[in-house]
């Protein structure tokens, strides 16, 4: 269950810093909602994770996911720059997540 409540925060994260971007500095009502939404849903179920999981792997989890996702949001739907070493530094991110991941999972 872990798991469950820990992807719908992940979701929640990338929809609510998606709509931050549309917002344009929160002066557009729906995206700004939205953003808030989002991330009220995010931490209440990055919080419900929490219970069952330890910090520092759901919070790798979470925030490097989240931080991949969003990068490759970026560069691939809103225009954002695309070079091998942006790409090679979300991998990085991946990896350490893994890593993180695996040394919790004893």
């Amino acid at each position: 269950m872990a798991y469950v409540t820990l992807t719908g925060a992940i979701l929640s994260e990338i929809l609510a810093t998606t709509s931050m971007k549309y917002s344009h500095g929160f002066s557009r009502l729906w995206p700004s909602l939205g953003t808030a939404v989002g991330y009220v849903v995010a931490f209440a179920l990055l919080a419900q994770t929490l219970k069952s999981m330890s910090v520092g792997t759901a919070y790798a989890i979470w925030s490097g996911a989240g931080t991949a996702v969003i990068a490759a949001i970026g560069m691939v739907f809103l225009g954002e720059s695309t070079s091998a070493l942006k790409i090679l530094g979300v991998l990085l991110v991946i990896a350490g997540v893994v890593v993180l991941h695996l040394d919790g999972a004893h």
